[in-house]
Parts: structure tokens; sequence; C-alpha cells
């Protein structure tokens, strides 16, 4: 079960993040989601992931599995257009929370910002305030907009 809320911002949070991973990601479908992502961390080993996401907004279902390179290329080029580059900050929060920090497709015009927090209830997600200094960033909720999830992004720039 995948339990977050998102945010449209505008660049990235002040400060240092904790972490830095560049990612590139495709959809197979986007209603069920099917998706395919890599993950590149500075030291750590690139990792190919295959997830399936049910239709929701705050909660949903999510199913990952990690994927061989050779099966990430086969679906990549099964898929046939170019992936969303992603380059995502995440910042250590108060509570063993993260924020997600996102930056959707890096110097095109279609490019934009949006951050996200995972949480382990709907409760604690509903109850949950930004913490001081986040609060401007994290103005801008999305979490149950229609058009605002990744999927609707990629039918928007790369099409069906």
């Amino acid at each position: 079960m995948e339990i977050e809320r998102k945010w449209l911002t505008q660049g990235w949070p002040q400060g240092q993040p904790d972490r830095v991973i560049e990612m590139e990601q495709g959809y197979i479908s986007v209603s069920p989601t099917v998706r395919i992502r890599s993950h590149r961390e500075t030291g750590k080993a690139d990792r190919y992931v295959l997830c399936f996401k049910s239709k929701g907004g705050l909660v949903r279902q999510e199913i990952e599995t990690d994927i061989d390179k050779a099966l990430f290329d086969q679906l990549r080029d099964f898929i046939g257009k170019s992936l969303v580059k992603k380059v995502q900050r995440r910042y250590n929060l108060p509570g063993g929370l993260v924020l997600e920090a996102n930056q959707v497709d890096p110097g095109q015009p279609t490019g934009f910002f949006y951050a996200e927090v995972e949480f382990a209830s709907e409760a604690d997600a509903l109850a949950w305030q930004p913490v001081q200094g986040l609060a401007g960033y994290l103005q801008n909720e999305v979490t149950d907009q229609p058009g605002e999830s990744m999927g609707a992004y990629w039918l928007r720039t790369r099409g069906e």
C-alpha cells in the first residue's frame, strides 16, 4: 500500500539533501499504472524497477519488483518513447518521514517540480503538517486532483 501526499512546487526546498537520485521512467500503461524506472545514486548499484499501481489519490495499491538491466532495456524498447527524466532530492524530516523533491524533465519546456511525503497510515497523512520552513514550499497540494499524476504527465508529453 502506498500512502502519500503530493505538492506542486517552485524549485528545490532550502537546505542540503540527504540523498540525490537520478531516475528515468516510462509507462507501459497508465490505467492501471504499469511503469519501469531506473535509479542511479552515487556510491550505490543502479536499480531497475517494474511497478504496478492502482487508481487512487492519497491511498493506493502499489507493487514493486526489482528487474535486471536487460529486462529494463527490453521494456524501454517496447515502450518506444523517450523516458521521463527525474532528479530526486531526499530530505529527512522529523518522525522518520522523508520529503522527496523532484525535478521532472530538466531543461524541457514541459518540465516542472513536485514533492511527495509517504506515510505509514492514512490518519498520519491527514494529520501531518509541514515542519517549520516547509509550509511555504508545500503550499500547492495536488494529492487528490485529477491530472496531476506522473502518468497524466506521460500522456500529455509522450501520448498513449
